[in-house]
């Protein structure tokens, strides 16, 4: 898509203006008025005749006022370039940042770490994979607080999350709060698909929001929630854990929220859990090309500014 087009074509009829005050000026002194001969030589007009004389003064003012003209209409030329890498994907992850993240039950490349730093390794990875998606970051413990908008700017997302710290929203953890903030963080997009991978390492023991309904209220609004249950023990398994994972409840989430529950024992788990999430999306959605102007009016106006500059020399030299 190329071509040469003007921006304010509508300016082009200030063309004629000159001659039309010219002929008006002209009406004028037919009917009687004086004019000193000074100013009606600075004007141009024919001593004798009062016709137009076509001497390189008349030439170089045309010039220059056509050369306004033609800047004021805007010249540019149209181009189509290919668009930024866009999926027509927003994604908000809702991650759990209550008191027990901070347990070290987990390893980072058979080095003991904490849930927390496997959490900001592994979400930082997946951030980052994620090319072309629209991300924003929701932590929740006792409340919940949207750390990062929804954003191309990936980078800038990852490095948000690394700097999350327990404590920043309380030591409980209240789900259904985190999942019903990245729900409204949602609910002005326009992309056609909207998602949730929502992480947690406990139970919801916090807030006044039920998970289950605002799982509902996802569903209504067709966005999907994933789930990924965090830790080395769950409460089916072990039910007087205080510190264990109520898998079972994110399994319901997932299941109501169109999604899928994944649980993540170690590190490597939970590396094969959001790359599964990633697979059970969709494709990408090739973007619409971007136009892109560049624009000539400058041309215009260098021979508008140069013929002044030589209308304003001679006026001097005369002088």
């Amino acid at each position: 898509m190329n071509g040469l087009e003007l921006a304010t074509p509508l300016a082009l009829a200030l063309l004629p203006a000159p001659l039309l005050l010219r002929a008006l000026r002209g009406r004028a002194a037919g009917g009687g008025l004086p004019v000193p001969e000074t100013i009606r030589h600075r004007l141009g007009a024919g001593a004798a005749s009062g016709g137009l004389r076509f001497s390189w003064r008349v030439i170089v003012s045309a010039l220059a006022w056509i050369g306004i003209v033609l800047a004021l209409a805007g010249p540019r030329v149209a181009g189509a370039v290919a668009a930024l890498p866009a999926t027509g994907r927003d994604i908000m992850l809702a991650l759990d940042l209550s008191g027990s993240m901070t347990k070290t039950d987990f390893e980072i490349d058979g080095v003991a770490a904490s849930r927390l730093a496997v959490l900001k390794h592994f979400g930082a990875e997946l951030i980052r994979r994620r090319a072309g998606d629209r991300i924003g970051l929701v932590v929740f413990a006792e409340t919940a607080f949207a750390a990062a908008p929804l954003s191309f700017d990936l980078r800038a997302v990852s490095a948000t999350l690394e700097e999350m710290e327990i404590g920043l929203v309380g030591r409980s953890t209240a789900i259904g709060e985190g999942l019903g903030l990245a729900l409204k963080r949602l609910s002005d997009s326009a992309a056609p698909s909207r998602l949730v991978i929502l992480l947690s390492d406990g139970a919801n023991n916090a807030g006044v929001s039920e998970p289950g309904a605002v799982a509902e209220l996802a569903r209504d609004m067709g966005v999907k929630i994933f789930t990924i249950g965090l830790g080395v023990s769950d409460t089916l398994a072990n039910p007087d854990d205080t510190d264990a994972v109520d898998f079972v409840a994110l399994q319901r989430i997932a299941e109501i929220g169109g999604g899928a529950a994944f649980r993540a024992r170690t590190g490597a788990e939970l590396d094969a859990a959001t790359r599964a999430i990633e697979g059970l999306i969709a494709g990408p959605t090739p973007a619409p090309p971007t136009i892109v102007y560049r624009e000539l009016w400058i041309y215009p106006g260098a021979v508008a500014f140069l013929a002044a500059m030589a209308l304003a020399l001679a006026t001097r030299e005369r002088r």
